[in-house]
Parts: C-alpha cells; structure tokens; sequence
C-alpha cells in the first residue's frame, strides 16, 4: 500500500520567493534594531540575500526579527479549508 504525504506549508520559503518574483521591496528587521529595506536577490535556509543602496548583503536569518512588504498589498492570500 502507498500513501502519499503533502508536504508541509513553509510559508517563509513562499513569502521569500514571491516577493522576490515579484521584485518587490521590503523591510528586513533584525534583531539589533537595524531596518534594511531593499528587495531580496535569493534566500536558503540560513541566509537571505538583499540589494540595498545599489549593493548586495548577506543576512543571516537567524538575525532576522521581522519581513515586511513596503507596499500594503499583501504577498500571500491564505485561504481557510477544511485541510
């Protein structure tokens, strides 16, 4: 007998890649209380890479408090169902 398994919803990996997609800009919090806005170039999953200022930095995502988008449409649309 088969079963198939979904994978799990990783909606980091989702936000991340759709706002990079889409080239949109965001606001990166991180811990010490710096903000780096810009729009990300890539991702995995220990670091996110951002253009800001017309350079590149590497962020460590475990120095990351909050993403958010500098526009206020929302990234992603979660739909509520019976799962």
């Amino acid at each position: 007998m088969t079963t198939t398994t979904s994978k799990p919803l990783n909606l980091q990996d989702s936000f991340l890649n759709k706002v990079r997609s889409e080239k949109r800009s965001i606001v990166i919090y991180l811990l010490n209380g710096f903000q780096v806005r810009g729009k990300v170039w890539g991702f995995d999953n220990f670091t996110v890479i951002m253009e800001s200022e017309g350079k590149q930095q590497l962020i460590y995502k475990h120095a990351i408090s909050t993403i958010a988008p500098l526009e206020a449409e929302p990234v992603l649309v979660l739909k509520k169902g019976n799962d």
